[in-house]
């Protein structure tokens, strides 16, 4: 295996010299700082209005529900249409979707009805949003530059996950939640400029019909590297992943650090995700991305149990960068290695079961962590999200076993007697 140079400032960062990257970069990181902020003042509202950890769990299932249903035939269309084109259309529509919550909210009308209603509709936007994003990365800078504008695109990501939480708890406190809402709906606009300002090379459109995502679930089937990734991703996903749900819980009822402390808590996974984010920045071989995967799941299923049973909020705040830093090394690990092993011709569909297993399986999570939090309480379904990614760790461990042996095996030449 041949060692890779250490990571100089300009290679950690050499997707940015794309310009219509740079462009994408930045709108993201802009819309995506007040999309956390909507995330949280919309569970805090939810908890708010009906004071029950189970409709936090039925508002996750509801936001996600229409991934899981939609995502594949997502898949096929950003496959067959222009990318650009169709994030413009997404991002649009989610900016109507912040709009109108925001007003429902401001004028004091909101039900939980209508939570749940408009976090449906971004969940119909979302399954179309997020595998043509993923897919429009490699338009923007390449294969080359490919992992490494994954892991860029993530850090901007978790760092609007670390800004967006903690402007959203503080203008909880001070305003309420509808300011969160429009300063949601008026980030889109940024974004939206920043897509008309792209100008990609054009590419070649893949003839595909309707049903042809049956295909892309046969490539997968057939393909066992990425068939292995995906699975994995689902399991992990939707049993392991669900603490997001209940963090009003912990806020309000477990620590008592009311909407400043739930802000704190998102935070502080997202410090974590951001730290992992980075260090994916620098180039990894594909040993290197196996071994990230194992750690990742050790890292988060340590940081998941030790948030989930302590009542010191110095204590949880590091947890939560723990569980976060695992998480999302894990995640962009996965979306790294996806990627960089996917045959061009089946990029959308094979990121739209990239998004069916990262968010398309959480409704079953986020109902059944609901359920458990109701019964024994969130300590008990935030541990059992533990034992899941902790039992991940154990496959990976397995795994890589296999691979090594598998590796290590001589290959000897064929001769004309094993031939015969």
């Amino acid at each position: 295996m041949t060692a890779l140079a250490p990571a100089t400032f300009a290679d950690r960062f050499r997707a940015l010299r794309h310009r219509n990257f740079r462009l994408f970069w930045s709108g993201q990181l802009v819309s995506v700082i007040g999309t956390w902020m909507q995330s949280v003042a919309q569970g805090w509202l939810m908890h708010r209005l009906t004071d029950s950890a189970w409709m936090l769990g039925v508002l996750a299932f509801t936001q996600f529900a229409p991934v899981t249903v939609l995502s594949l035939w997502a898949g096929v269309v950003t496959d067959r249409v222009d990318r650009r084109r169709l994030i413009l259309i997404t991002q649009s529509l989610c900016a109507v979707q912040a709009v109108a919550l925001a007003a429902v909210v401001s004028a004091g009308i909101v039900k939980p009805w209508m939570v749940l209603a408009l976090a449906f509709v971004f969940g119909c936007v979302n399954a179309f949003d997020l595998p043509a994003r993923q897919s429009f990365l490699v338009e923007m800078v390449g294969k080359e530059d490919l992992p490494n504008a994954i892991a860029l695109n993530s850090a901007a990501f978790n760092t609007a996950r670390v800004l967006g939480p903690a402007v959203a708890g503080l203008t909880l406190a001070a305003v309420g939640e509808a300011a969160c809402f429009w300063i949601n709906a008026v980030s889109y606009l940024v974004v939206i400029v920043m897509l008309l300002r792209i100008q990609p090379p054009p590419r070649r459109i893949e003839a595909v019909v309707s049903s042809d995502w049956r295909e892309g679930v046969r490539y997968v089937m057939r393909t066992p590297p990425i068939r292995n990734l995906l699975i994995l991703l689902g399991v992990m996903s939707s049993l392991g992943f669900q603490y997001s749900t209940l963090l009003p819980v912990y806020a309000r009822t477990i620590l008592h650090t009311g909407a400043r402390g739930y802000g704190l808590m998102v935070s502080a996974f997202g410090v974590g995700s951001l730290l992992s984010a980075i260090v994916l920045t620098r180039r990894h071989d594909r040993w290197a991305l196996r071994r990230n995967i194992l750690l990742a799941l050790c890292t988060a299923a340590v940081g998941m149990f030790g948030f989930a049973w302590s009542r010191w909020m110095p204590l949880t705040l590091w947890m939560g960068f723990l569980s976060g830093f695992g998480l999302i090394f894990y995640v962009a690990t996965t979306n790294v290695m996806l990627q960089l092993t996917v045959d061009d011709a089946y990029r959308g569909r094979v990121m739209s079961l990239y998004t069916l297993m990262f968010i398309g399986t959480s409704p079953l999570g986020a109902i059944l962590a609901g359920a458990v939090a109701e019964r024994w309480g969130a300590p008990m379904a935030t541990s059992s999200c533990a034992v899941v990614l902790a039992g991940g760790a154990l496959w990976m461990v397995w795994r890589l076993r296999v691979l090594a042996a598998r590796e290590a095996v001589p290959v000897t030449p064929p001769t004309t007697e094993r031939l015969g």
